[in-house]
């Protein structure tokens, strides 16, 4: 049977809605799930008054076991927390915030209770989210704390490049100080377990360093010699295909070419700029994003969530020209996760 596949709405002012209903407008996503929305049902009619040409109808359902899962019909549990007659889209706001925070937090709950098999986040806002009383970094951290765990990272993904990141949402200061061989070492094994969820039964990980040159051997810093690669052996002392330290600048290019299955980056900014670079373009002629296409997966914790890679797109809200792309994607990682997930 195919997996029950909870979707986030994201924050109702942002494009999260749009590109929900895109999606669901398309008989591929019933080919390879039962897709659920998880969102407020005033938004859906919103938008549906505005596009009638999409021909889909809502059914509002209390739990995953009562959807239709029908191509046509978006089956929708309605938080009720937005009334769209008093609620302005493509503006930071309480209610926003506080709803897409609720979004996600009853996924979790269900994913948790094993009512659905995955879970896939459209983007929320932190400034509004944090203005509502829920004080988070961002979702990754929402999953970390909801779900009790400790030991959880990022992975992002676009084509054959994945990259999982040792740190994520701190200064770039405490990046640097949270580099330590412990952290380094957990972060490869979560990166070897999650290849092989993919289906790569002998994943290469290479762990990037975090100097230039990965600090010319103690010339330009010596993390690597203190902490990256002491846990790179470690891992390998484990039977994990790991290596390094090796060097940013030209680590991804390998990675991308083949010469490796995931990276292993020492800080948020090492990481996503060069997945962004491949899989965000901007034509400046249209003044708009041709692709973003990347996946956020979020690593370590006991259910699966993965994401788009972009944020509410305020600018872009209501003027229906976002791409659903990297909320398809997402979608697909999360299905292939399920299937794969022992």
């Amino acid at each position: 049977m195919k997996k029950i596949i909870g979707i986030t709405m994201g924050d109702p002012a942002g494009i999260g809605p749009e590109l929900s209903l895109k999606a669901f407008s398309k008989p591929e996503l019933y080919n390879q799930c039962r897709p659920l929305l998880v969102g407020d049902q005033s938004v859906i009619d919103f938008y549906l008054a505005k596009h009638p040409e999409l021909n889909l109808k809502i059914n509002v359902i209390q739990q995953p076991g009562d959807g239709l899962y029908q191509y046509g019909t978006i089956d929708l549990i309605d938080l009720g927390i937005v009334d769209m007659e008093h609620f302005q889209i493509a503006e930071v706001s309480v209610t926003g915030g506080d709803a897409a925070f609720h979004y996600v937090k009853k996924v979790i709950e269900l994913a948790l209770a094993k009512e659905i098999d995955a879970t896939v986040t459209n983007p929320l806002n932190k400034e509004a989210m944090n203005a509502a009383g829920h004080h988070y970094a961002g979702h990754t951290e929402i999953y970390g704390d909801l779900t009790n765990t400790e030991k959880y990272t990022m992975m992002l993904a676009d084509g054959n490049l994945r990259v999982v990141h040792v740190s994520t949402h701190v200064s770039l200061r405490e990046a640097c100080d949270r580099a330590t061989k412990e952290r380094v070492l957990d972060v490869i094994r979560i990166a070897d377990k999650a290849c092989k969820n993919l289906g790569i039964s002998k994943p290469r990980i290479a762990v990037a360093g975090l100097n230039p040159h990965c600090g010319e051997n103690g010339l330009f810093g010596t993390e690597e010699i203190e902490h990256i690669n002491p846990a790179v052996e470690a891992a390998k002392a484990e039977g994990i295909h790991a290596f390094g330290s090796l060097p940013a600048d030209t680590l991804f290019s390998k990675a991308r070419g083949g010469m490796f299955d995931i990276v292993v980056a020492m800080y948020h900014d090492q990481g996503h700029i060069p997945l962004k670079l491949l899989g965000f373009i901007y034509d400046q002629e249209t003044s708009s994003w041709k692709a973003v296409e990347g996946v956020n997966i979020t690593l370590g914790l006991p259910i699966i969530r993965t994401s788009v890679d972009h944020g509410t797109a305020f600018d872009q809200a209501g003027k229906w020209t976002a791409s659903e792309l990297s909320l398809e994607n997402a979608i697909d990682y999360a299905v292939r996760l399920a299937e794969n997930t022992r």
